[in-house]
């Protein structure tokens, strides 16, 4: 629905920690089994469509908030979220992978991420688990995935990866001496 598209998705794409962590469930998802496509769908459901995470309000307190399209939709299930009534989980793919959800109610458990770089993490970890017959890699240049299947590719990624981190290291020391 056009609302749910609009309030829920919209807004949380336009942040690029968020897009980030979306971004990985997708690569994740290339080449996965099918098995393995249900577990990232599940994991998607608890994160993008009714995910919570923490955040530091003004006076430096965790609280926490919802990113989940599905709660920035409906103000019911928000409110009902943000309740002491459901169970609040700390986001591990693992678990939300294995945990079973209702499609036409407010769901029972949500799963509460540290934060999106920490839920990217943890997503890139459980996707290592993954049988695939090859790695990945995004390259932000040509916004293409490569897939890594031959000494050359991954050697040209080892290379330009080299060269992001000497540029990097001159402009850190370039602090240190100022």
């Amino acid at each position: 629905d056009v609302c749910h598209e609009l309030l829920g998705h919209v807004p949380l794409f336009a942040d690029p920690e968020f897009a980030s962590f979306s971004q990985e469930i997708g690569l994740a998802s290339l080449g996965a089994s099918d098995e393995d496509l249900d577990k990232l769908a599940t994991c998607y459901w608890f994160t993008v469509e009714f995910g919570l995470c923490k955040q530091r309000n003004s006076s430096g307190t965790q609280e926490v908030r919802a990113f989940g399209a599905g709660l920035l939709s409906s103000f019911g299930e928000l409110g009902y979220a943000l309740s002491s009534e459901p169970a609040l989980l700390p986001f591990s793919p693992a678990q939300a992978a294995a945990t079973p959800y209702p499609v036409t109610k407010y769901q029972p458990t949500y799963f509460v991420a540290e934060s999106f770089e920490t839920a990217k993490k943890q997503l890139q970890e459980f996707s290592l688990t993954f049988a695939r017959p090859f790695e990945l890699y995004y390259n932000p240049v040509t916004q293409c995935v490569e897939k890594l299947d031959s000494v050359e590719k991954i050697a040209r990624v080892a290379k330009g990866l080299q060269q992001q981190l000497a540029l990097v290291s001159s402009a850190l020391a370039r602090f240190a001496t100022s």
